[in-house]
């Protein structure tokens, strides 16, 4: 399985076709990354409540649907997201492709003018955005913010990582912060917006069946940029810090049920060639119902209604998060622990390295299954600075040995212990 792309840098901006028949729509995807800054991320994170709102043209959330429902039931979302020490901002919009629409020829056209809009020409009042969407919005990302606290799976892991990347660029919130949100005016909010569009690394990606040499030229008339950038910003490849400092920290709170999440460092990145082995060995230890962390943890000791791993490969991450009974901290801990010793000492069967080669493989088909995922995947390799055709991602999987993934488990250093505990849960005796 092969994934084809063609890539052109125009107009300061990085282009990426990716033909296949597979789909009967065509995805567009506007990427915009920076460095991830305390500065400027809540103006980042507000960004997209507001641009979905409506255009200079479309100035109402009404009219946007309306245009996009017109478009055959196009699909218009907006999000932000970290990638190690990188935050992107993404505009996707989804359109029926018109080769498989009688009668239509111009919604290609239609759609990538939209796209162009709702990017570069926003719904502007004075030199601001309309203040009513302006005021709203805010209103909505500081709920927002506030209700992270109630999720309280998303809240241990936020808390894991702001102790242990503490001083260090990927501890920032992507969601922004309340503190910061109460000063930002909507001028400040519109002028960082403009500047962002010119100085951050951008790039466009379309996956659909259609022919890449139309569909540049299509592009490349609608987008462009006057090259102003202040240095090519690339992407922030966050040095893996080799702190074995072990640190624990216990918070409480009114719950039934304990977080107990742990962070490791794996000091390997995207780039690194024990990449695909660090994979293979996440799975083995708390990837897929397979893994140690499930079959041990859970399973055989009911000791965690959920125990899962999973790899921040921009940083050199990997974490694991689980939800236990709080008087069952002590050994939840240590069975955890235990799994890890199991994987460093290579307790574990070819078979079932086989297995979990397989089941990475099979995620990843599905994935590139989607566009969206497909587009994902691409721009992987653009944040992790390696290409890595998919058939090469595949067979670097198929060839991890076992020698290889004992040496990445013991390359896995424990960091942080974090524990968000019941008022009468466990502490330490």
């Amino acid at each position: 399985m092969s994934v084809k792309e063609i890539k052109q840098m125009e107009n300061d901006i990085h282009f990426h076709m990716l033909p296949n028949k597979k789909h009967k729509t065509l995805t567009f995807a506007v990427k915009f990354r920076a460095p991830l800054e305390k500065e400027s991320i809540t103006k980042r994170a507000l960004l997209p409540y507001i641009l979905k709102q409506g255009t200079a043209s479309l100035p109402t959330r009404q009219e946007l649907q309306k245009e996009l429902a017109e478009l055959y039931g196009s699909v218009l979302s907006i999000g932000g997201a970290k990638k190690g020490e990188n935050h992107i901002l993404t505009f996707y919009l989804e359109v029926p492709n018109e080769k498989f629409l009688p009668g239509s020829n111009s919604t290609i056209e239609r759609a990538i003018k939209l796209l162009y809009e709702i990017v570069y020409e926003p719904n502007q009042e004075g030199d601001g955005f309309s203040s009513k969407v302006f005021e709203r919005e805010k209103g909505i990302l500081r709920q927002n913010i506030r209700s992270i606290k109630d999720d309280k799976a998303s809240y241990a892991n936020m808390r894991l990582v702001d102790e242990m990347c503490a001083g260090e660029a990927y501890s920032i919130h992507a969601q922004g912060y309340e503190k910061d949100l109460s000063t930002l005016s909507n001028q400040d909010l519109f002028t960082y917006y403009q500047n962002m569009r010119e100085e951050d690394e951008m790039d466009i990606y379309v996956s659909g069946d259609f022919d890449a040499e139309q569909m540049m030229e299509l592009l490349t008339v609608q987008f462009k940029r006057t090259f102003k950038k202040k240095d090519a910003v690339s992407s922030k490849q966050a040095t893996p810090d080799r702190k074995s400092d072990e640190k624990e920290l216990i918070e409480k709170d009114q719950i039934q049920q304990a977080k107990l999440n742990i962070g490791y460092r794996t000091n390997i990145l995207y780039r690194d060639e024990k990449y695909p082995a660090l994979q293979v060995f996440n799975g083995m230890f708390g990837g897929f119902p397979s893994s140690k962390l499930f079959i041990n943890v859970r399973e055989k000791n009911s000791l965690a209604y959920y125990a899962v791993s999973r790899v921040e490969s921009h940083k050199g991450l990997l974490f694991v998060m689980s939800g236990i009974a709080p008087e069952d901290y002590e050994k939840a801990l240590a069975i955890i622990r235990e799994q890890m010793e199991a994987m460093q000492n290579g307790d574990f069967t070819e078979e079932e390295l086989e297995e979990t080669k397989l089941l990475i493989i099979n995620q990843l088909k599905e994935t590139l299954d989607h566009a969206q995922g497909m587009i994902e995947f691409m721009y992987q390799q653009e944040v992790g600075q390696k290409e890595m055709p998919v058939d090469e991602l595949f067979e670097g999987i198929r060839q991890v040995t076992k020698e290889q993934v004992i040496e990445v488990a013991k390359q896995v250093q424990e960091n942080m212990v974090y524990l968000l505990t019941s008022e009468g849960g466990a502490a330490h005796e």
